[in-house]
């Protein structure tokens, strides 16, 4: 994958050991207003439209005033609602939306009849390869994407707990996590206090909502993301790892 000269001299000026002393624990506000300021050119936020997502789009369009572009996965395989839930938060932010897919392909049926019937169950690894990571890989790289915004916070999963607020992706672009000290709490409070809107199916058991296949509603007192990948021994889906 290849990232242009001048986006790498661009992050090779940024101190990421100072920047991370810095915003460790800072509100994500802070982090955003940092980035919008010293990153002129290639700001991106990647969004599945989660919660968490939302908070991160509402401080950089209504608060900040800063329309970046935002990255949307569609797999094909999305619950009706969030597509529904997609369309809403595109009119009510007026987003630079920037959907990006699988080639060749615009329908569940479509992708089965190229890769075969529920190809998650068969190869999850190859499933998200084709619905996930090369569509995203690809709208970084069109987008001329110097650094990108994600919704991961640090309590989610084990494999997160580590995580800066700044960091380098595989392709030395600038990955910034802002809510990564906060908790689910501390997003729920924010979406309250600003009349944020979320996706209702996180009122139906889904706190944490992927693809509908492999997607389950989750119990009391269970983690946010058990419902994710339910029995198939995972925690991410392979972009941030």
């Amino acid at each position: 994958m290849s990232f242009s000269t001048e986006s790498q001299t661009q992050t090779d000026s940024f101190d990421l050991d100072q920047l991370n002393q810095r915003f460790d624990t800072a509100h994500p506000r802070e982090i955003l207003a940092w980035c919008v300021e010293h990153i002129v050119k290639g700001l991106v936020q990647t969004s599945a439209f989660n919660v968490d997502d939302m908070v991160i789009t509402d401080i950089l369009y209504r608060d900040l005033k800063y329309a970046v572009p935002v990255i949307f996965l569609d797999t094909l395989h999305h619950f009706p609602q969030s597509l529904e839930f997609v369309a809403k938060a595109k009119e009510t932010y007026n987003l630079d939306l920037r959907i990006y897919k699988t080639p060749d392909v615009n329908t569940r049926e479509a992708f089965a009849a190229k890769y075969g019937e529920a190809l998650w169950n068969k190869d999850i690894e190859k499933f998200h390869h084709v619905t996930k990571i090369e569509p995203l890989q690809r709208g970084l790289e069109e987008l001329n994407t110097v650094a990108w915004i994600t919704g991961r916070r640090r309590d989610q999963a084990v494999t997160r707990a580590d995580m800066p607020v700044f960091e380098l992706d595989a392709q030395q672009r600038l990955k910034v996590n802002p809510l990564a000290s906060w908790m689910r709490k501390d997003s729920w409070n924010y979406v309250f206090q600003h009349n944020v809107i979320y996706n209702p199916l996180h009122d139906q058991g889904y706190p944490s909502i992927g693809d509908e296949p492999i997607t389950t509603p989750v119990a009391e007192g269970e983690d946010e993301r058990a419902g994710r990948w339910r029995g198939m021994g995972k925690t991410e889906c392979g972009i941030h790892i």
